[in-house]
């Protein structure tokens, strides 16, 4: 077992149309740090992992699913957050005046995996979702209720 300072970290790459205001996105709006960059792409430290932003042409709509009855971007990636954090980014959010794909709920509450969740996009349309559980021992619980 790894300590928490040894844990694997996550690489991801993502396309965007505006590199500056992808910086000025994740920079002062996440509060993620700056890493290398150049001109065609940025790093980014998310929180421990690193997240890079491509220049990139689109090809069209992103896919969409279904997730309780809300329309969501199939790709997407963002961050589990500690249960007392969770209600002050979506404020920051709000204060940032950014609109909520799915505006900030609590799934499978009393249920196995109780979850706060909401989801945002970044300038160039890429799908962001943050949750926080109850418990983190049910983050794969593989049954509700």
């Amino acid at each position: 077992m790894t300590t928490h300072e040894q844990r694997p970290r996550f690489h991801l790459a993502f396309p965007v149309d505006d590199l500056e205001l992808a910086k000025r996105f994740y920079v002062e709006v996440l509060g993620c740090g700056l890493g290398r960059q150049s001109s065609r792409w940025i790093d980014f430290d998310f929180h421990g992992h690193q997240i890079v932003a491509h220049l990139s042409e689109r090809d069209g709509e992103a896919s969409r699913c279904e997730v309780d009855g809300r329309e969501v971007p199939t790709f997407h990636f963002g961050l589990i957050l500690p249960w007392d954090d969770f209600w002050p980014l979506a404020e920051r959010f709000r204060q940032a005046q950014l609109s909520f794909l799915v505006e900030p709920y609590e799934r499978f509450a009393g249920q196995p995996g109780a979850q706060l969740t909401m989801f945002i996009r970044d300038p160039s349309g890429n799908g962001l979702e943050f949750k926080a559980f109850r418990n983190e021992q049910t983050i794969f619980a593989t049954e509700l209720g």
